[in-house]
């Protein structure tokens, strides 16, 4: 969307006024204003006896909206939530009518949520914003979407409410803290457009092998990026063997038209691993490396694999939300895959391990693996930070921003997230010795009770991974946390995720104007990384310049030029932050 014609229909159509929501200037502080003091005793001078002073009433923040906690007047506010395409509605289903019930009974406030498309949410969420037209409650993986609107008067600065409400938040601060709460603040204006949700699990991704094949070739699990390529010729060449009348389906490794994300390891691996902090942010603002060093040569070995047919040759035909790559998995025709660090044990029963098992052999499984080294013959690749996931925002058109303050301190209060993850005992989990949870199917009896996403995450949206009551029952439950497959194979995959795992740092210099500015950045990228994989072997190095440049100048040079100079006046001659 081109943002000229975006801002003339948000101009037109969205309404920016901020009278219901108090005053739109940023404060200073991080904090909510100082309580009044705690009342003192003083000494009489006529009877010598001591005697209390009135206490100086403690001042509402709600300037009488609330009483004992709930509104006088019933509020109404709109909530986003991802739709993936499942059986059960994700905006209409027992979980988000249980929420509407107790926020109306916690706080006289009705909940409608609102569905957007999950792998289109980027686009859904700016066609909304332009149209006036978006939840009260939203939330994107895109920062620069929330900047983008608000520079155009969109987003409402959430510093000031935030200051004035925050000893009505005690479960927001106290889940999120002022690092997650702040991790977005301009330090130069104060501004907070978006408070970032919490990872509370910070696994990112991992390469899966199928173990049985492995047994039946009698090799071992590779462990460096010419064993795995060594690997995957072995699969091509004994595709009779391993599949039999299905040879012909046979895919050594599947890569997807996300290729920055399911070959990330790869490319990762590329990447100089003594990178400093300031490279890694300048290249940082886009997740998918595609400016960083090493990069090109990482596709450069997908384009050979891929030549010599060990890489699924339809690959770049399917969008991302397509089943097609997971179908195949399931069906057992895949050798190998790079996704989400728990991929091939999501959705339970429906699993794509799960139903290797059942449908193709009772041995047939993926089973997660390092094997891509970096120069220094280690697995260095990048996980999560526990900031830096969906950030919430709320548009000019939410006329309650109290309520929906409100709203995300119900959804980041520890009973709330541990009953929205785990459901109910006997029908969604179990629990085992030492108060351990193992999360179960839902039978059909009880289908009422199915979960649209793994653990609600959609739902809770200031929480991405499991939270119960405490870190080590968390850690200890994680394993469990899938129906249908093995959980010494779960907890491998933590294990194989957490090796030479680096979290990245957040570099908050404020705005890039930039990022803002640049036209299909991510779809020009998308098209480079794909025609890149599948150009002739002679054609690659014109293929990705030629890309790479289209790129830059599309608004890539602009952005890591600013991102330069803004490291350059923060941090001077620094290259790593804490020097």
């Amino acid at each position: 969307m081109k943002r000229k014609l975006v801002a003339l229909l948000l101009a037109a159509t969205m309404v920016v006024s901020l009278a219901a929501c108090g005053d739109k200037k940023s404060e200073e502080t991080k904090t909510a204003p100082t309580s009044a003091p705690a009342s003192s005793s003083s000494s009489s001078s006529d009877s010598g006896t001591k005697t209390k002073a009135t206490p100086t009433p403690t001042p509402d923040p709600s300037n009488g909206e609330l009483v004992n906690g709930k509104f006088v007047k019933t509020r109404k506010i709109t909530v986003e939530v991802y739709d993936r395409d499942q059986k059960t509605p994700a905006d209409n289903n027992y979980w988000t009518d249980w929420i509407k019930k107790e926020m109306l009974e916690r706080y006289n406030v009705e909940v409608t949520f609102r569905a957007i498309p999950r792998w289109t949410e980027g686009d859904q969420i700016n066609n909304l914003l332009a149209a006036g037209d978006a939840p009260d409650i939203c939330y994107t993986y895109s920062y620069p979407t929330i900047q983008t609107y608000a520079n155009m008067g969109g987003v409402i600065d959430l510093n000031p409410l935030l200051a004035q409400y925050k000893p009505l938040l005690p479960n927001l601060w106290d889940w999120l803290g002022d690092e997650n709460i702040y991790y977005d603040q301009d330090p130069k204006t104060g501004t907070v457009w978006a408070i970032e949700g919490r990872r509370n699990n910070t696994y990112r991704i991992n390469t899966f092998v199928r173990q049985d094949w492995l047994d039946k070739l009698g090799m071992k699990a590779p462990t460096t990026t010419e064993e795995f390529e060594k690997m995957l010729v072995a699969f091509k060449d004994n595709a009779s063997k391993l599949l039999g009348k299905d040879a012909s389906q046979m895919v050594p490794f599947l890569l997807t038209q996300d290729v920055g994300w399911t070959a990330a390891p790869i490319i990762e691996s590329f990447m100089d691993p003594d990178i400093t902090d300031k490279e890694l942010y300048i290249n940082g603002f886009d997740d998918r490396k595609f400016t960083e060093n090493g990069t090109k040569e990482a596709v450069k070995l997908l384009n050979k694999w891929y030549n010599n047919g060990l890489i699924w040759k339809d690959f770049s035909l399917h969008a991302s939300g397509d089943s097609t790559g997971d179908d195949m998995c399931k069906a057992g025709y895949v050798g190998a895959f790079i996704q989400n660090y728990d991929y091939p044990f999501r959705n339970n029963e429906e699993s794509i391990n799960a139903l290797l098992a059942k449908n193709v052999d009772p041995n047939a499984k993926f089973v997660a693996i390092n094997c891509f080294d970096d120069k220094n013959g280690n697995y260095t690749h990048f996980s999560y930070s526990a900031a830096g996931d969906r950030k919430s925002f709320f548009p000019t058109t939410n006329k309650e921003p109290l309520a929906s303050l409100l709203y995300l301190e119900f959804i980041s209060s520890p009973d709330v997230i541990e009953y929205l993850q785990i459901g109910e005992e006997g029908i969604n989990h179990e629990k085992l010795e030492g108060g351990v949870i193992k999360l179960s199917a839902v039978s059909d009896e009880n289908v009422k009770y199915n979960q649209t996403s793994g653990q609600n995450i959609d739902i809770t949206m200031t929480c991405n991974g499991l939270r119960l009551s405490s870190e080590e029952l968390t850690r200890k439950s994680l394993a469990y946390g899938y129906a249908g497959v093995d959980v010494n194979d779960v907890a491998n995959a933590m294990a194989v995720a957490e090796k030479d795992a680096v979290l990245p740092k957040n570099v908050n210099v404020g705005e890039i104007a930039a990022e803002a500015e640049g036209t299909d950045l991510t779809g020009k990228r998308d098209a480079t990384f794909n025609q890149s994989v599948v150009c002739k072997p002679a054609e690659f190095d014109k293929t990705w310049d030629d890309g790479m440049k289209q790129y830059m100048n599309a608004g890539g040079k602009a952005i890591r030029d600013e991102r330069e100079a803004a490291w350059n006046e923060n941090f001077g001659s620094k290259t790593m932050i804490g020097q």
